[in-house]
């Protein structure tokens, strides 16, 4: 079944682990697609979450100045226009760009004004989600988060918490959480992922985020996946990543299929296009051919991403018409 035609959302995408080749090659002329691959590209299996995240560092050692930025940004919007997104939430640290000394606030306007750019070119709808991570200070995660604050009415729309949760503890982040509630800042977290259940409900007690980046170990936990629906909190699931990074030995083992028929709401991402290698229409064919997923499956999950994207109804509903036009439903359908 093909499904590159097919309308696509995106919740859970990492700037700085899409890097294409062709952006790649103007920032660095001398690279060979040999070596991209070597460097930029994971292999099927790493040994573990650290290992997977290592490789994103090349990437970000290109992006360093306003105009490398500004190339990486439209690449990824070129990408996503290929790949038939409609909509898409775009997730990077602003504090990881400051080697070249752009300070974090420059940072987020140089990846904000490419993304209108970007946006304008392709016709594709991003947002941008602004990450902390695992192993920043108290100072760092609290810092981020007033960035999302300081740059409302921008496409900057929420506070994430990214890297490697089982390496390092929440409290140093968890005032940085108790500041974006406070103050109206949509919120997801990174959980589930290297460590099981516990790490689900840990940041769902600390943290209260209204979506879960991957949270797949949360189907170890019956309990947990009860709470998950009786309280619509979205998991943002990246089947191929999962795999590469060993939550699951083989993709036949992933979670998404019994997620999906448990009733979570969830939505199907790629997490980093190149790190993974994968886009969302390769994904699409992977649950497809070991899942038996079809068309109503992809339609369920894409609703269920615009219902809890982090932008205003007035831009959620366009986006559903065109999905359910795009999926071959009436207009006005609920999907």
């Amino acid at each position: 079944m093909d499904f590159s035609a097919l309308p696509k959302i995106e919740l859970h995408l990492h700037l700085d682990c899409s890097l294409s080749y062709r952006v790649v090659s103007r920032l660095k002329p001398e690279i060979t697609s040999d070596e991209f691959r070597r460097s930029f590209v994971a292999p099927p299996k790493c040994s573990d979450l650290a290992d997977f995240i290592a490789r994103a560092s090349r990437g970000i050692e290109l992006m360093q100045t306003r105009e490398a930025l500004r190339l990486v940004v439209l690449d990824l919007l070129d990408q996503l226009r290929a790949d038939n997104v409609l909509y898409a939430e775009i997730r990077f640290a602003p504090l990881l760009h400051t080697a070249g000394g752009l300070r974090p606030a420059d940072v987020v306007q140089a990846v904000a004004d490419a993304l209108q750019e970007g946006m304008t070119e392709t016709g594709v709808c991003a947002s941008l989600i602004l990450c902390t991570l695992r192993h920043y200070s108290a100072a760092q995660s609290m810092e981020t988060v007033q960035l999302v604050e300081q740059f409302a009415g921008s496409p900057v729309a929420g506070f994430d918490i990214a890297s490697d949760e089982a390496g390092f503890p929440i409290d140093a982040h968890i005032a940085a959480f108790q500041y974006a509630r406070a103050n109206g800042i949509p919120c997801t977290a990174h959980a589930g992922e290297a460590r099981g259940a516990d790490s689900v409900w840990e940041t769902l007690r600390h943290f209260q985020p209204r979506r879960i980046g991957h949270g797949v170990r949360s189907v170890e936990d019956p309990d947990l996946v009860a709470f998950l629906i009786k309280e619509n909190i979205h998991l943002e699931i990246c089947p191929t990543s999962n795999v590469q990074t060993n939550v699951f030995a083989r993709i036949e083992e992933h979670a998404a299929d019994t997620l999906f028929r448990s009733g979570v709401s969830m939505s199907i991402n790629t997490d980093g296009r190149t790190i993974a290698d994968v886009t969302l229409n390769s994904e699409y064919q992977t649950l497809h051919r070991v899942f038996g997923w079809d068309k109503t499956h992809f339609l369920k999950c894409n609703l269920e991403a615009i219902a809890h994207a982090f932008v205003p109804q007035a831009v959620k509903t366009p986006l559903q018409e065109k999905l359910n036009k795009g999926y071959g439903l009436p207009p006005g359908s609920t999907g």
